[in-house]
């Protein structure tokens, strides 16, 4: 089989030939694959984001599934090329599956995978650190430090936000989000404003229990509302994190009227999808309030960012990391794989995707189901009994 691209094999003799378009983190992925009689190819070509042709060109005539990456654009040619080899499973190695194409997945009878569950904490810790990173505008005094420029204590040198007592508002208050609401309710005594669809119940006793645990203390109790509209948070916090899905409802949710709306020094933080925000009026909105601060993990043309937004001092800006701990990636890979290996097996579909500790304990075996197909209705896959 040609090979264009260079690739990495383990367990050549395999049974089940299982591609990944990128080295991912850890052995373990590998390690499960291996014992059920994959041979695994990974691809180690020095390019950040593969073409549709090397993609095909790694499928070739034969194979039984492959693990790829949210940065790669699954749609027809490539299920086509996949369906046409044998294969009957793809995942994503990322809780979003914004690049696949469901519809063509479907038309070929690819079990299209992703790996929720287990990025939750570590997604809401990154939106936490960035909030905490505005706020006291720590990038700035970094790179002023690190230029030599400190000598000496000023009072107004890089004076910032103080988050205690202040609101914190949260736009999709799902598992993310309102992970992210009881870190800075709890860490920073923040009163919360969230404006989701559906009502979080378990969020709001959370803040309820410890409202009164702080009164009991002598302290102010921190308060909690379900806003009636997105508007509504927009207005009254001063802390701001995006925690929506990505669909064209959600497309430049927040744009220039709605910049205008939030506080002149209120803090706007991204770790959800990039085209959420209109970033061509985020960058207007940040050159005229220079007070206003956001912290941005994704971005609407990645890996691009708009013109203008690195010069911005009051941006902080990393590159889509939310999900960037060990024991996140590490998960991620191996759900991936699971995924993969799951339909190859014929294994019934995991019927809680979110929870998903049990295959993450690698002092016993995982359990024989897939962990999560999107489209498993679509195609019809039976449900896990266990």
């Amino acid at each position: 089989m040609a090979k264009p691209v260079s690739i990495e094999v383990w367990n050549p003799n395999g049974k089940y030939r299982v591609v990944s378009t990128k080295p991912m983190p850890g052995t373990r992925w590998i390690n499960l694959l291996i014992q059920q009689d994959c041979r695994v190819e990974i691809c180690t070509q020095k390019k950040t984001i593969l073409s549709i042709e090397d993609i095909i060109a790694l499928i070739g005539d034969k194979c039984d599934g492959v693990i790829g990456q949210l940065t790669e654009d699954w749609g027809e040619e490539l299920f086509s090329a996949l369906s046409r080899a044998g294969g009957k499973a793809f995942s994503n190695m990322a809780v979003g599956y914004n690049n696949v194409d469901v519809n063509a997945a479907n038309k070929y009878g690819v079990a299209v995978g992703n790996t929720p569950g287990v990025l939750t904490e570590t997604t809401a810790e990154l939106a936490a650190s960035l909030s905490v990173a505005a706020a006291r505008r720590i990038v700035e005094a970094d790179e002023f430090m690190r230029a030599g420029l400190y000598d000496g204590w000023l009072p107004h040198l890089f004076v910032g936000n103080l988050l205690k007592g202040q609101t914190v508002g949260v736009i999709g208050a799902g598992r993310i989000g309102s992970a992210y609401a009881r870190m800075m309710v709890e860490g920073f005594k923040m009163n919360l404003i969230y404006f989701d669809l559906y009502q979080a119940t378990r969020l709001e006793k959370f803040v309820t229990a410890y409202a009164e645990f702080l009164k009991a203390n002598g302290e102010n109790p921190v308060t909690w509302k379900r806003a009636a509209s997105m508007d509504e948070v927009l207005q009254e916090a001063d802390l701001i994190s995006l925690h929506p899905i990505l669909d064209k409802t959600t497309y430049h949710l927040v744009n220039k009227e709605r910049l205008s709306k939030m506080k002149k020094e209120a803090i706007l933080i991204n770790c959800s999808r990039g085209p959420v925000v209109d970033e061509v009026a985020l960058v207007e909105h940040l050159r005229h309030n220079p007070m206003f601060r956001v912290g941005l993990d994704v971005f609407e043309d990645e890996p691009y960012m708009k013109p203008g937004l690195a010069e911005m001092k009051n941006a902080v800006v990393v590159p889509h990391i939310a999900s960037a701990s060990k024991w996140t990636r590490e998960g991620m890979a191996t759900l991936a794989a699971l995924n993969v290996l799951g339909k190859i097996k014929g294994y019934p579909i995991w019927s809680d995707p979110n929870r998903v500790e049990p295959f993450l304990n690698e002092n016993v075996p995982p359990p024989a189901a897939c962990p999560s197909i999107v489209n498993a209705k679509a195609l019809a896959l039976p449900v896990s009994k266990l």
